[in-house]
């Protein structure tokens, strides 16, 4: 789903968009001259893999996500939380697919592995 920056106004816009068992739902709203704040929640049920024991596991993924949106490139450290779409289209899709990668590309134990005490032991 791709929303033209200029077309979201001071008004809370909402949507709602699912990617891969996960569904986005939130609001739109200009909060500056260059930037938008998006407001919204994260769910759905992602397949990972146990990092220790090599085991596929169900991850139940419900999480706020406040995001500012900008269509110019902003330099500052007071917000980390800063998605830039030059071209002035926002995509909301891209939006959630990096939301599942950084989930994925975590470390992550199941709860077989969170539970055990037994030390891992690696072979060279």
């Amino acid at each position: 789903m791709k929303i033209v920056f200029d077309k979201v106004g001071q008004t809370k816009k909402p949507f709602s968009l699912s990617v891969s068992n996960v569904s986005l739902e939130g609001t739109l709203a200009k909060s500056g001259y260059h930037r938008l704040k998006l407001e919204g929640n994260l769910d759905g049920i992602l397949e990972l893999h146990c990092d220790r024991c090599g085991e596929a596991y169900h991850y139940d993924m419900k999480s706020p996500l406040n995001l500012t949106l900008s269509d110019e490139v902003i330099e500052t450290e007071d917000d980390l939380d800063i998605i830039e779409f030059i071209d002035g289209v926002i995509d909301l899709e891209f939006i959630v697919q990096s939301e599942i990668a950084s989930v994925q590309n975590a470390y992550h134990y199941c709860k077989k592995c969170e539970e055990s005490e037994e030390e891992l032991e690696f072979e060279f």
